[in-house]
């Protein structure tokens, strides 16, 4: 039997229960999570995982998607995707930064890696308190990959500039 995977995302107000009533609703479907990412975000619960079923069984699940909105209060978006391809072709490299938060520095960052060519596959921010000061720090932690054509030294020589002109602590790390 062939398989079809898809990207299901669901977004409602965080309650207890959400993950065992929605992977309950995609077990009864045919649907198995390969991967997931979830998350309280302000006020609700945030949900991005890549599912696999039968390819029969998607339309289904297409269908269903409203019975498992309302049962559940949530929002529910579901769109067909290929499985994760094998990782070739690039470097992988861990990115974490530090600074104080402020607008616009998730784009100073991601400028930055676009214009190396380089690809994000995973990146969390967070807003916490300093310690001692309680001023609020920013983190940004990013899975990402560069290409063999791109120089890590030119990479970590624009994050240094980037550093200098928005006090930005920036380490580049190989993930072995």
């Amino acid at each position: 039997m062939s398989r079809t995977y898809a990207v299901i995302s669901v977004l409602g107000a965080d309650r207890v229960g959400i993950v065992d009533e929605l992977s309950g609703q995609l077990t009864e479907a045919g649907a198995n999570i390969e991967e997931s990412k979830m998350a309280v975000l302000g006020g609700d619960f945030a949900v991005m995982m890549l599912v696999s079923l039968e390819t029969a069984g998607y339309e289904a699940l297409v269908a269903k998607c409203p019975k498992i909105e309302a049962s559940l209060g949530l929002k529910v978006g579901i769109k067909p995707t290929a499985n994760s391809p094998a990782k070739t072709g690039g470097r992988p490299y861990s990115l974490e930064t530090v600074s104080l938060d402020g607008r616009g520095i998730v784009h100073s960052v991601s400028a930055v890696l676009h214009k190396f060519g380089v690809n994000i596959e995973e990146l969390e921010t967070r807003t916490e308190g300093a310690p001692l000061t309680g001023a609020p720090m920013l983190r940004i932690k990013a899975n990402i990959v560069v290409g063999s054509e791109v120089s890590i030294a030119a990479l970590r020589h624009a994050f240094e500039e980037l550093h200098a002109a928005q006090d930005l602590d920036v380490v580049i790390s190989p993930i072995l």
